[in-house]
C-alpha cells in the first residue's frame, strides 16, 4: 500500500550492530581503517522486512512511527536498502540520524588519533545523501532529519534535507508534517517543545535490541551536555512494559533501558528513589525476559544508594558471564573545570568530594558486576595542563584501586544545542600536552580490562561463528595497539599523522597499509 510517509535512516544507524551495541563504536573509525566487508557483514548488518515494515528499527523511528500513526498518518519504517520501493508514493521521508558528520565526541577523538578522514558515520550518511538525492529528483518528495545527530545538520543542512527537526517530536512534529503535504512552507530549521508524559506514545512495532525509554533528560544540568535543557521525565510502569511487550512479540527476549541515568527513574531533586527502580526492574523481569541492560548510570546516585545498586544487579541476573557495561560520566579531575562546567554533578556531594564519589561508587558497581565505561571531556578553553594533571591523577587511582572499568578521554564537543556552543572546537594541537599523557595511561589499563572480559563484551552476537571471528580479531588487533598509543603519547600526537597512509578499502591501499604496518612493528619498542 501507499505510504504518506517513509521513516528510515543511514546503514550506520539502521542496524542492530550484530546484537552487540557496543560493536556500533567501530562506526566511529575513520572509514579507510575497517574495511567495507567487515562493516557490512559484522558491525552494521543489514535489516529484513517483514510485510511492510522493518522486522526491528531503532527506537527513535518507532517512536516517530507511533506518534504520526496516531496523528492519523499513514506511516511505515523501511531500512535505507528497500527506501526505493516506497518513496516514490511518499509526500515525506523522515529520517534519523546519529552522527552525519563524524563530530561527536567518539569520532572526533578515533579521528584525529588515527590520521583523519571521514568516519563510517559520516561514509555512510554521505552515500545515503546521495541515493536520496536522486530519488528526491525523480519523485519530489521531501526530507526531515532529525534524531541526536541532528545538531550537526544544524550546522550545515544538505541541500537534499528541506527540514532539520531539533529536540522532541510529539508536539512539533505532526503539525510540520501536516504542512509539508499540504505544501505550506516550513523552515529549515524547527526546534519542538518537549512533550508531557501524556503526550508520549507507545511503540507499535519492535525496537532493535530490545530498546524501551524509561526516563528523558537529565536535571544535573551540565554545560556541555544536550541532554540537559531537557525536562526531566520518568516514563511510566505500564506503558513500559507495554513496550516490552511488543519487543517481546517481535523476538527480542533481552530489554535495553534507554536512560541517562537508570538511577533516576521515578526520582525527585536528584535523590534516588530506591523502591520504583526495585519495582521497575522486578516487573520487567518477571515479564519472562533474558535480561535487562542500561546504557547510563550516575556515581553520585551509586554512591548514594548501593542498595539499589545491588538489587538492579540481584533482579537483572548480572555476574561474572553477564555483567552490565554502562557509560558514566568521570568527565575530569579538575575541581576549576567541574565547578565551572558541572556544579551538580557530583550532587548531593560537592565536587571537592568528586574524587571520592568516583572510587567508592566504582567500588560498589564492580561488587555488583557492573563495569563502568567512564568518559572524560578535555579541552575546556581555560584547561591547562595542571587540570589534566588532576585529570591524570584521577585515573591513576583508578588504576591502583584494580578496578573493572574503562576510561576514555575524549575531546569536549561545542554541540549546538549546549550551554558551550560557542567555546571552540578542540583540535590536537590545541588541547594540553599532556593530554598525550592521559590518553597513554586509559588506553594501556583499558586493553588490559578488554582483554578480560572480551567474552563477556561479545557474548549478545548470536552467530557463534562470527563471536568466534570477532573475538579473535579484538585480541589481535589489541596485541599491536598499545604500541600505537605509546608513540602517540611519546610524540604528542604527531604519530597521529602517520596513519593517513592507510586505506583498507582499495586493493592498492591495503598493499601500502601491509608495507607501512610491518615498517613501523619493526621498530624498537
Amino acid at each position: 500500500m501507499p505510504y504518506q510517509i517513509i521513516l528510515s535512516s543511514d546503514r550506520g544507524s539502521f542496524t542492530d550492530y550484530g546484537g552487540s551495541s557496543v560493536l556500533g563504536y567501530v562506526a566511529c573509525m575513520p572509514s579507510r581503517l575497517v574495511p567495507r566487508l567487515f562493516m557490512d557483514r559484522f558491525f552494521t548488518p543489514r535489516v529484513p522486512l517483514k510485510g511492510d515494515n522493518a522486522a526491528f528499527a531503532p527506537y527513535a523511528l518507532r517512536k516517530v512511527e507511533a506518534i504520526l500513526s496516531n496523528s492519523g498518518f499513514d506511516v511505515t519504517v523501511v531500512p535505507p536498502e528497500k527506501i526505493e520501493k516506497y518513496v516514490k508514493d511518499a509526500k515525506i521521508l523522515g529520517i534519523t540520524v546519529h552522527d552525519p558528520f563524524g563530530l561527536n565526541p567518539v569520532s572526533a577523538k578515533l579521528s584525529f588519533i588515527f590520521g583523519g578522514g571521514p568516519t563510517w558515520t559520516a561514509q555512510f550518511f554521505s552515500e545515503f545523501g546521495e541515493k536520496v538525492s536522486k530519488l528526491k529528483e525523480k519523485y519530489n518528495f521531501k526530507v526531515i532529519a532529525g534524531g541526536p545527530g541532528s545538531w550537526e545538520l544544524s550546522l550545515r543542512k544538505p541541500d537534499w534535507v528541506d527540514v532539520v527537526f531539533l529536540g522532541e517530536a510529539e508536539v512539533d512534529l505532526p503539525i510540520i508534517a501536516k504542512k509539508i503535504i499540504d505544501g505550506e512552507d516550513v523552515p529549515p530549521i524547527v526546534k519542538g517543545r518537549n512533550a508531557k508524559i501524556e503526550e508520549i506514545p507507545t511503540i507499535k512495532n519492535p525496537a532493535r535490541l530490545g530498546e524501551v525509554q524509561i526516563t528523558r533528560g537529565c536535571p544535573r544540568g551540565c554545560k556541555f551536555c544536550s541532554v540537559t535543557p531537557e525536562t526531566f521525565r520518568s516514563i511510566p510502569l505500564d506503558q513500559i512494559k507495554k513496550e516490552v511487550e511488543v519487543n517481546l512479540k517481535g523476538g527480542w527476549r533481552r530489554v535495553e533501558f534507554i536512560t541517562d541515568d537508570v538511577m533516576l527513574y521515578g526520582s525527585s531533586k536528584l535523590r534516588t528513589n530506591h523502591d520504583a527502580i526495585v519495582k521497575l526492574f522486578t516487573e520487567v523481569m518477571n515479564m519472562g525476559v533474558d535480561g535487562i541492560w542500561f546504557p547510563h548510570i550516575s556515581a553520585p546516585a551509586v554512591r548514594e544508594s548501593p542498595k539499589t545498586v545491588k538489587a538492579i544487579a540481584e533482579i537483572a541476573r548480572y555476574d561474572v558471564d553477564r555483567a552490565a557495561a554502562p557509560v558514566v560520566g568521570l568527565e575530569t579531575g579538575s575541581l576549576k573545570i567541574l565547578e565551572k562546567y558541572m556544579t551538580a554533578k557530583a550532587f548531593p556531594w560537592t565536587p571537592r568530594e568528586w574524587k571520592d564519589v568516583i572510587l567508592d561508587a566504582t567500588a560498589i558497581m564492580n561488587d555488583n558486576y557492573i563495569y563502568p565505561c567512564y568518559t572524560m571531556t578535555i579541552g575546556y578553553p581555560e584547561e591547562d595542563e595542571r587540570d589534566v594533571e588532576d585529570s591524570i591523577n584521577l585515573v591513576q587511582s583508578i588504576i591502583d584501586h584494580k578496578f573493572t572499568a574503562w576510561i576514555f578521554p575524549l575531546p569536549v564537543i561545542p554541540i549546538s544545542t549546549t550551554y558551550i556552543s560557542k567555546n571552540p572546537y578542540p583540535k590536537p594541537e590545541t588541547l594540553p600536552q599532556n593530554y598525550w599523557d592521559l590518553l597513554y595511561i586509559s588506553w594501556h589499563y583499558d586493553l588490559k580490562v578488554t582483554r578480560d572480559l572480551i567474552p563477556i563484551l561479545t557474548g549478545g552476537i548470536k552467530n557463534k561463528l562470527v563471536r568466534k571471528f570477532v573475538q579473535i580479531m579484538i585480541d589481535k588487533i589489541f596485541s599491536n595497539i598499545d604500541y600505537i598509543f605509546l608513540q602517540l603519547k611519546n610524540t604528542k600526537g604527531e604519530f597521529s599523522k602517520t596513519f593517513s597512509q592507510i586505506n583498507l578499502n582499495n586493493t592498492l591501499g591495503v598493499i601500502k597499509s601491509i608495507y607501512w604496518l610491518i615498517r613501523i612493528t619493526a621498530k624498537p619498542q
